[in-house]
């Protein structure tokens, strides 16, 4: 149970840090999580298990993936989890089955495309089907007369007219 608490106070200090700019975080993550993450490798490094056991398990993978779960500790901007990142690409996984079923190479590669702007809208607070709508009206007007077209079609570029709606809320 003592390796779960040190990942417990890691987590809980990650939620006082979330809304630093990211120089702060680092400074911060220094001074407080870096010497929770010692203490969690040399708690790991007292401790044997069976390696079939859960516990042996955990011991071996926090010992092999040490230089990754540190990572965090390199720049505030990183986060201390790829749940985030795992998150964003369950529509991919969710849809691979589907996409054995597209007709053509270039209709897999426009549904791919599509999964993209969604999840780049969604991570940029913007409303996906709002966001699409925009990208679809400028972009055919812009390609043909704009060498440099897609810049114009970023999220930064839409955010006013595509952000999410708050719930009371009217277009």
């Amino acid at each position: 149970m003592e390796g779960l608490q040190y990942c417990n106070a890691l987590f809980a200090i990650e939620k006082e840090l979330a809304n630093l700019p990211p120089e702060e975080r680092y400074i911060q993550r220094l001074a407080r999580s870096k010497p929770v993450m010692d203490a969690l490798l040399a708690w790991a490094e007292t401790k044997t298990a069976s390696p079939k056991s859960s516990l042996g398990k955990a011991l071996y993978y926090l010992r092999e993936q040490w230089p990754y779960l540190k990572r965090f500790l390199e720049d505030g901007r990183l986060e201390i989890s790829n749940s985030r990142a795992e998150r964003s690409i369950k529509p991919f996984v969710m849809g691979r089955k589907n996409w054995l079923f597209a007709n053509t190479e270039g209709g897999a590669q426009s549904s791919a495309i599509v999964y993209s702007l969604i999840e780049t809208a969604k991570e940029n607070d913007l409303d996906p089907y709002r966001y699409l709508v925009y990208i679809f009206s400028k972009a055919p007007g812009l390609a043909a007369t704009d060498k440099d077209w897609a810049s114009k079609l970023t999220p930064g570029k839409a955010l006013a007219r595509c952000r999410r709606l708050q719930k009371n809320s009217t277009i």
